[in-house]
C-alpha cells in the first residue's frame, strides 16, 4: 500500500526563521517545531546529524539528509512494515512568506496495512498540524485557525494511554 502524505503551511517568515524552527528540532523544550508536550516526544541519539537515529513513541527512523536551515529527511526503521520516510522542507515563496512542508512517503507492508489507515494515520494528521501551529506561532505569534482534534483522534489517544 502506498502513502504519499503532505501537510504545509504559508507563513508571513523570512526563509531563515522558518528553517531555523527544523534546525532546532529536538522535541526538549526549546524546540519551537515538535509538538511536545501533546505528542511523545522526538529525541536522537545526537544533535540533529545525518546518521542521527531515534523518533517519537513507536515511530523510529535515522536521519539521512540534513541541509540546515532549509531541509531534513528521516528513513523509517519503526514500527515493522513502514518503508520510507518523512521529512521538513523549507519554501520560500517570496522576501516575507515561506512554507513549510512537511511530507511522508512510504509503502506500509504487512500489519502496516491496516495500523496506518485505522490509526497511525490519523495521529499523523493530528500531530502534523500542531506541528504547523506551533511553526506559525513561532514565526507570527498567533495562529489563525488552530488545528482542532477529531473525537476519533481523541479517543485513539484515550486508548493509547
Amino acid at each position: 500500500m502506498g502513502v504519499y502524505n503532505v501537510h504545509e503551511r504559508l507563513l508571513a517568515a523570512k526563509e531563515g526563521a522558518v528553517g531555523a524552527l527544523i534546525d532546532g528540532l529536538s522535541g526538549g523544550e526549546a524546540d519551537r517545531l515538535w509538538p511536545h508536550p501533546d505528542w511523545p516526544a522526538m529525541e536522537f541519539d545526537r544533535p540533529l546529524t545525518a546518521g542521527a537515529t531515534g523518533g517519537h513513541g513507536p515511530v523510529r527512523y535515522t536521519v539521512t539528509s540534513y541541509v540546515p536551515g532549509t531541509w531534513v529527511r528521516f528513513a523509517f526503521s519503526g514500527p515493522r512494515g513502514f518503508h520510507g520516510f518523512h521529512e521538513y522542507a523549507v519554501v520560500p515563496v517570496d522576501e516575507e512568506r515561506t512554507v513549510l512542508r512537511h511530507t511522508l512517503a512510504m509503502r506500509a507492508g504487512g500489519l502496516a496495512r491496516l495500523t496506518w489507515p485505522l490509526a497511525f494515520r490519523h495521529l499523523h494528521d493530528a500531530c502534523l498540524e500542531d506541528s504547523l501551529d506551533r511553526a506559525e506561532l513561532a514565526c507570527t505569534g498567533t495562529v489563525a485557525r488552530p488545528a482542532r482534534w477529531t473525537p476519533y483522534v481523541r479517543l485513539l489517544r484515550a486508548l493509547a494511554r
